[in-house]
C-alpha cells in the first residue's frame, strides 16, 4: 500500500487563525467580486451590492476624507477609488470576523472539513476567473489587432497599458499561448487529483499577468492579485511536499486526495452533476459568448462601409487652401475608419481625435460627434471618387495621374465649412504588418 502523508489531528493556534482569515477573506471577496463563476451571479451581484454604493461613498467622505467623492461608475477599471475601499472593508471584516471567531472558536482541535471544501471554492474560483480570461485571449478579443490609428501613432504617446495591449495584440499565436495557458490551468484545477500542478501553473501564468499590470499599469492590479494569493493558498497545503521535492532532493508522500463523502448516496450524486454542470456550463458558454462577440467586435466583425486609411491631400477650409504646416492645429493629416461607428483623425502634431462616425450609405451622409459631447453633431457628406475628374483640376496637391481612390468629405465641422480630400493608402503597407516571422535571419530586423 503507497503511504499517504498523514494529516495532524489538532492545529496549532497560528494555523486554526490563519485559516479563519483566510476562509472569511476569500468568501467575502468572492461576494463582492463574482466574476461571473456561477450562472447569472453578476446579475444577482447587481442587486445586492446597492447597499455599498452607498456605504462606500460615505466611508470615503466622514472617515477617510478623501479629497475627491467616490464615483459609482463602469469604467473598465477594477482598480477604482471604490475598488480599494471594498478591499479595506474586506480585510477590516475579515481581521474582526477572525477575531470573533477565535474567542467562540477556541477549543476547535482542527478545520480539516471547512478546508476541504475553501479549497474546492478556491480552486473552481480560480479555474473558472481562468477559463473565461483565456477564451477572451483564443479568440483574441482581449487583445485586439492594432488599429490604424495605433499604427499610425508616435509610440511616445502611448499609454503604458497602450503599449501592452498593442504588443500582445500583435501577435495571434502569442494570444493562443498565453490564452491556451489560462484555459489548461483552469482544467487543472477543476480535476482534484490535478489540482496541485493547475496551482502551480496557475501561479506562474497569475504572476505573470500581475507583473504585466503593475508594470504597465493596466487597471486589473487587485484581481491579479488576488489570484496570485489564491494559488498561493492552494499550494500552501502541500508546501512541505513541495519543498522536499523541488529543494530539498527528499521523498514527496503522496497528499490525502479523498474526497469528503456525505453519508446520503443522492447528496454525492448531486455534487457530482453540479461539478460537471458547472464544467460544461463554463466552457461551453464562455465559448460561445467568445465567438458571437468575435463576430460583433472581433476579428470577423463587419467592415465598416468606408474602411480604410486616408492620407488628407487637400484641406479646404472656409474655401481657403490650408498648407500642410505641422503647426496648424486644425487641418488634418490622415483619416482612418477601422471599426463600425468609430473613426480617428491624426491631426499635424501627430495627435489622435476620436469620434463616433455614423454613414448613411444609401444618402451618402455622415454624422460625426466626440462621446464627450454628443449634443454638438457634425453633419457631412461623402463622396468616393478617382482623380483626373474636373472637380480636381484645381488642386494643385492632388496628382491627376494617380489611380487610388479619393474620399472627399464636405460640411460643417467645428462651425467652419470644410472639404476635405483624402487617398486611400494601404492598409497593410505598414512592416509591422507585412515582416511576418521567419525561421532564418541573416541579420536582425530591428528598426
Amino acid at each position: 500500500m503507497t503511504n499517504i502523508i498523514a494529516e495532524p489531528a489538532y492545529w496549532s493556534a497560528a494555523q486554526k487563525i490563519a485559516f479563519r482569515f483566510f476562509m472569511i477573506f476569500f468568501l467575502l471577496y468572492i461576494f463582492f467580486n463574482p466574476n461571473g463563476v456561477l450562472p447569472y451571479s453578476d446579475n444577482l451581484q447587481a442587486i445586492y451590492i446597492q447597499p455599498f454604493y452607498k456605504l462606500v461613498p460615505w466611508i470615503g467622505a466622514h472617515i477617510l476624507h478623501l479629497n475627491k467623492p467616490i464615483a459609482i461608475a463602469i469604467t473598465g477599471s477594477g482598480d477604482t477609488s471604490y475598488d480599494y475601499i471594498i478591499i479595506l472593508l474586506i480585510f477590516l471584516m475579515s481581521i474582526i470576523g477572525t477575531a470573533v471567531w477565535s474567542v467562540t472558536g477556541r477549543n476547535t482541535s482542527n478545520y480539516k472539513k471547512l478546508l476541504y471544501w475553501l479549497i474546492v471554492v478556491v480552486r473552481y474560483y480560480v479555474a473558472i476567473t481562468m477559463i473565461s480570461y483565456g477564451l477572451y485571449k483564443v479568440i483574441k478579443l482581449q487583445f485586439p489587432a492594432p488599429s490604424f490609428s495605433r499604427l499610425l501613432e508616435p509610440i511616445g504617446k502611448f499609454s503604458p497599458m497602450g503599449l501592452a495591449w498593442t504588443y500582445m495584440g500583435y501577435s495571434s499565436a502569442f494570444n493562443y499561448f498565453t490564452g491556451f495557458a489560462e484555459i489548461i490551468t483552469g482544467l487543472l484545477l477543476f480535476c482534484r487529483r490535478t489540482s496541485m500542478l493547475g496551482a502551480i501553473v496557475g501561479f506562474v501564468v497569475a504572476a505573470n499577468i500581475m507583473a504585466i499590470n503593475y508594470c504597465f499599469d493596466v487597471p486589473v492590479k487587485l484581481l491579479a492579485t488576488t489570484l496570485v494569493i489564491m494559488c498561493l493558498f492552494l499550494m500552501l497545503r502541500d508546501a512541505n511536499r513541495l519543498i522536499n521535492f523541488f529543494f530539498r532532493n527528499r521523498e514527496a508522500l503522496p497528499s490525502n486526495l479523498a474526497p469528503r463523502r456525505f453519508k446520503t448516496k443522492w447528496k454525492n450524486t448531486t455534487l457530482v452533476v453540479i461539478k460537471y454542470v458547472l464544467i460544461i456550463y463554463t466552457l461551453y458558454f464562455g465559448l460561445a459568448d467568445a465567438l458571437a462577440r468575435e463576430k460583433q467586435f472581433g476579428a470577423k466583425a463587419k467592415k465598416p462601409p468606408l474602411y480604410g486609411i486616408y492620407n488628407v491631400e487637400v484641406f479646404i477650409k472656409n474655401s481657403d487652401t490650408l498648407k500642410p504646416l505641422i503647426t496648424d492645429t486644425t487641418r488634418w493629416r490622415r483619416f482612418m475608419i477601422s471599426r463600425i461607428g468609430s473613426a480617428q483623425i491624426q491631426m499635424m502634431d501627430d495627435s489622435i481625435r476620436r469620434y463616433s462616425f455614423k454613414p448613411d450609405v444609401k444618402k451618402r451622409s455622415v454624422i460625426a460627434y466626440t462621446d464627450a459631447d454628443t449634443t454638438h453633431k457634425f453633419h457631412l457628406t461623402y463622396n468616393l471618387t478617382k482623380p483626373g475628374l474636373a472637380e480636381l483640376k484645381n488642386f494643385k496637391g492632388v496628382n491627376k495621374t494617380d489611380t487610388a481612390t479619393y474620399l472627399v468629405i464636405k460640411g460643417e465641422w467645428k462651425k467652419d465649412s470644410v472639404e476635405v480630400w483624402m487617398r486611400r493608402l494601404n492598409p497593410n503597407g505598414f512592416p509591422l504588418l507585412q515582416r511576418g516571422f521567419h525561421w532564418v535571419n541573416e541579420v536582425p530586423f530591428n528598426k
